[in-house]
C-alpha cells in the first residue's frame, strides 16, 4: 500500500547504548500490527537486530528499519545503534529522516550518550520526542529525574506524562495534556481515571504544559497569563508548532518491556512529529551548480537519497532509500548523478529488519530499497533522468583507529580483498589501505568496538579468520649536517671488469636533489644518470634504521673512470658506496609522522583534554568554538602518540568526545626516543 506524504512519520529511534531503544522498536511494532508475540533482545529474536555480532553482543550495530501501519499511517521506526563507533550510521539516517525519538533510561538518568544524542538533533533541527524507559524498575524519583533532564537538555523539555502507581509500583501515567490516565492491568494497558493522590501534581505539570504551549504564540500567551482556558484546538495546535519549531521538546514516561506507553507515543508521533510535507524544501542542485527546489509531493519529479547500503551474501548490494520527491514504481528508469548514468529499477521493496517485501510503488516521504545495481553506495542521489540534480552530502568521521590484518590461512588472501571493499562500500567510516612500506593491509574504524565487529563478521559471515597487529609507524631518516666521501667500486678478475669511482657531497635539503659539478671530464657524461641512479637507490634505506632517507641533495664533484672496465654498473654502486661512507658523518636524524587532529570536545572536558594532549608531545594547540557547549581542539601530534587515543578520549569525556586526524608533515624525533626508536625497528 502505497502512502501519501502527509500519511508518513519518518522516526529515528536512538539513545545511550543500553537504554532499551531496539525494544521499545518491538513494542511498537507489536501495539500496531497487534502481534501476539515479542522479540526479545536477550533471545537473538528482534526484528531490527538480526545480525549474529548484534545477538551476541546484546546491541545494535547498524540502523534497521521497522516500518509499521497503524490507524491510517505509516511509521518508519528506524534503530540506530547506541554505541559511538557506529556514529556514522546516525549521521547517515538523521541527514534526510526529520523526527525522533530520544530513549532515556530512568535508573540511569541522562548520559553521556543522551547529552550527545540530544545536541545532534537539536544541531540538525529534528523535532524529538523523549521516552523515559524502565519506569517499572526500584527507587526512581521521578521529579529528580525530571529536573535532571531538563537541567541537562533544556527547560524546552515539557512532561506529557506523569509516572503512576503505589509503594514504588509503576503501573501506569497520567496524560498532562489530555487529563487521563493509562493503567496496566497486567497484560496491557487501558484507559482509567487518575489516582485521587497524584490529581494535584498531574494539574501542575499541566499548566507547565500549557505554559510551554502558551509561549508559541503571542495571542495564547496573553490568554494564558490572563488566566483563560485555552481550548483543545488551540492546545493542539500549539503544542504541534511547538515540538515542530524545536520550543517544546515532549517527555512522555513509559516501560518498553511491559509495552506501558507505546500506544500514547504511536499517537504522539503522528500528532507531534512531522511528516515529509511538514519538510522545508530539501537542498539541491542541479548538473550546472544551480539551486533546485525539491519538495515532498507526489507529483514532483523522482528524487531519492540513498542513506545506507548493505552487502548481503545472498541478496547482494542493498541500497535503502528516502524518496525525497515523486513516486518510483517497478521498472523505472533512473539517474545515479554520481555513476552519470541511468538505470532500470528491476527490484522494489521495504524493509522490515532483514526480511524484503516486495512493492509495486512507493511515494515521496517513503522509505524503501532496490537490489542488484552495481556501484550506488551511500550518499548518492538518484533522480528523474529529465531532471537530474545532487544532494548535499553529509560529513562522516575519519578512521582514527588502526590495526594490520592478515588471513590465518593463506588461501583467503585473495578473497579477503574483495570482501573488505564490501565492508567499505557498508560503512563509510570504515578504511582500508596498504602501506607499501611496511607490507601491512591496514583496516581502520572509530575505535575496537568497531573494529572487533568487522573482523566478526568476516569470521561470521565470510568464513574468513585473521590476525591483527598494531599498525608500523612508517619514519623517515634524515641528515642535518654536511659530509664528504669518495665511493670506489673496482672489481677486476681477467676480461671485462667492473670500475667506477665518485667523489660526492652530501648535505640537508628540502627535498632529494641530485647535481653534478664535474671539471675536465673525470667522469664522463654518460655515467651521470648511473651516479645519479645509485643515489636515488641509497636514499631508499638509511643506515638507522632502514627507513627512507628524506631531504639530502648528492652533488658528484670528482671521480675516475677505465677505458675499458668502466660501465654504468660500477658507478650506479659507486654512488652508494659513497653515500653510505659519508652518512655517519651527515648527523642523521629520525623523522616521525606527524598528525593534524581535530577533537570535537564538550566544555567541560577542556582541560583534562588538554593535559592529556600535552603528555602526547602536541604543539600547536588552539581552539575553536563548535557551538555553544562545546569546543575544537585543533592540536599537531606525533602518530606514534595517538595510535590508541580514541578510546582514551572516549574515557576522558565519558564516551562523548571524537576526533579526525590527516597527516601534516615530518618532524624530528626528540633525541631521547630516537635510541628506543631505532632499537624497535631496526632490521634484526
Amino acid at each position: 500500500m502505497s502512502f501519501s506524504p502527509d500519511k508518513i512519520r519518518n522516526v529515528v529511534v536512538l539513545g545511550h547504548q543500553g537504554s532499551g531503544k531496539t525494544t521499545l522498536v518491538e513494542s511498537l511494532y507489536q501495539v500496531a500490527t497487534d502481534s501476539p508475540t515479542k522479540g526479545s533482545v536477550e533471545k537473538g529474536t528482534t526484528i531490527s537486530d538480526y545480525l549474529k555480532e548484534e545477538q551476541d553482543r546484546l546491541s545494535s550495530i547498524q540502523a534497521s528499519i521497522v516500518p509499521v501501519e497503524y490507524e491510517g499511517y505509516r511509521y518508519n521506526l528506524i534503530d540506530l545503534p547506541g554505541n559511538d563507533d557506529f556514529v556514522g550510521e546516525i549521521i547517515g539516517v538523521t541527514s534526510c529522516v526529520k523526527g525522533a525519538i530520544l530513549v532515556i533510561d530512568a535508573t540511569s538518568g541522562v548520559q553521556q550518550g543522551t547529552i550527545k544524542h540530544f545536541k545532534m538533533l537539536r544541531k540538525k533541527n529534528i523535532p524529538t520526542i523523549i521516552f523515559v524507559n524502565k519506569m517499572d524498575k526500584e527507587g526512581i524519583d521521578f521529579d529528580a529525574l525530571l529536573e535532571e533532564i531538563r537541567e541537562k537538555l533544556g527547560k524546552k523539555v515539557a512532561p506529557f506524562s506523569y509516572p503512576l502507581g503505589h509503594a514504588d509500583q509503576f503501573d501506569g501515567f497520567a496524560n498532562c495534556v489530555t487529563l487521563n490516565a493509562r493503567i496496566f492491568d497486567g497484560e496491557k494497558c487501558v484507559d482509567a481515571p487518575i489516582y485521587e493522590d497524584k490529581k494535584g501534581t498531574v494539574l501542575e505539570y499541566n499548566n507547565m504544559v500549557l505554559e510551554a504551549v502558551a509561549t508559541s504564540n503571542d495571542e495564547l500567551l496573553d490568554k494564558f497569563f490572563a488566566g483563560e482556558t485555552l481550548t483543545k484546538e488551540e492546545i493542539s495546535q500549539g503544542l504541534r508548532k511547538g515540538v515542530l519549531d524545536g520550543e517544546i521538546t515532549p517527555l512522555i514516561v513509559g516501560c518498553a518491556t511491559k509495552t506501558i506507553g507505546c500506544h500514547t507515543l504511536l499517537h504522539m508521533t503522528n500528532e507531534y512529529l512531522p511528516s515529509p510535507s511538514d519538510l522545508n524544501s530539501f537542498e539541491a542542485h542541479d548538473q550546472n551548480g544551480k539551486e533546485v527546489e525539491v519538495l515532498s509531493k507526489d507529483e514532483e519529479p523522482f528524487s531519492a537519497y540513498v542513506f545506507k547500503t548493505i552487502v548481503d551474501v545472498y541478496a547482494g548490494t542493498i541500497n535503502i532509500l528516502k524518496i525525497n520527491s515523486g513516486t518510483l514504481s517497478l521498472g523505472d528508469t533512473i539517474h545515479s548523478y554520481e555513476l552519470n548514468s541511468d538505470f532500470k529499477v528491476s527490484n522494489l521493496f521495504y524493509l522490515l529488519g532483514k526480511k524484503q517485501i516486495p512493492v509495486d510503488k512507493v511515494g515521496a516521504g517513503d522509505i524503501c530499497a532496490i537490489s542488484k545495481v552495481e556501484g550506488i553506495k551511500t550518499g548518492d542521489t538518484l533522480s528523474d533522468p529529465k531532471r537530474i540534480i545532487t544532494f548535499k552530502k553529509p560529513k562522516y568521521p575519519t578512521a582514527v583507529y588502526f590495526r594490520g590484518i592478515e588471513v590465518e590461512n593463506k588461501k583467503d588472501e585473495d578473497k579477503l580483498s574483495s570482501v573488505l571493499s564490501k565492508i567499505v562500500l557498508e560503512d563509510p567510516t570504515v578504511e582500508v589501505k596498504r602501506n607499501q612500506e611496511t607490507k601491512q593491509l591496514l583496516i581502520g574504524g572509530l575505535g575496537n568496538f568497531h573494529l572487533s565487529y568487522i573482523l566478526d563478521k568476516l569470521k561470521n559471515t565470510y568464513k574468513i579468520n585473521t590476525k591483527v597487529s598494531k599498525p608500523k609507524i612508517v619514519y623517515r631518516e634524515s641528515i642535518k649536517g654536511k659530509a664528504e666521501a669518495t665511493g670506489r667500486y673496482i672489481k677486476q678478475s681477467g676480461g671485462s671488469g667492473f670500475y667506477g669511482v665518485v667523489v660526492m657531497d652530501f648535505e640537508p635539503c628540502e627535498e632529494n636533489k641530485f647535481e653534478e659539478t664535474v671539471f675536465g671530464g673525470s667522469v664522463p657524461k654518460q655515467y651521470f644518470p648511473a651516479v645519479e641512479k645509485g643515489f636515488f637507490e641509497a636514499l631508499q634505506s638509511g643506515l638507522l634504521a632502514g627507513f627512507p632517507v628524506i631531504g639530502v641533495k648528492g652533488t658528484l664533484k670528482d671521480g675516475k673512470y677505465h677505458p675499458v672496465d668502466s660501465n654504468e654498473m660500477a658507478f650506479k654502486m659507486a654512488a652508494i658506496l659513497a653515500f653510505k661512507e659519508a652518512y655517519m658523518n651527515c648527523k642523521p636524524i629520525i623523522l616521525e609522522p606527524i598528525m593534524k587532529v581535530t577533537i570535537y570536545v564538550e566544555n567541560q572536558y577542556i582541560g583534562d583534554v588538554i593535559s592529556d594532549l600535552n603528555t602526547r608531545r602536541a604543539k600547536n594547540i588552539m581552539m575553536e568554538e563548535d557551538g555553544s557547549e562545546s569546543q575544537k581542539i585543533i592540536a599537531s601530534i606525533p602518530e606514534a602518540e595517538i595510535s590508541e587515543y580514541s578510546a582514551k578520549l572516549k574515557s576522558i569525556t565519558q564516551g562523548g568526545g571524537y576526533f579526525i586526524r590527516e597527516f601534516e608533515e615530518y618532524q624530528e624525533v626528540p633525541p631521547n626516543l630516537k635510541d628506543k626508536v631505532i632499537e624497535e625497528n631496526r632490521i634484526k
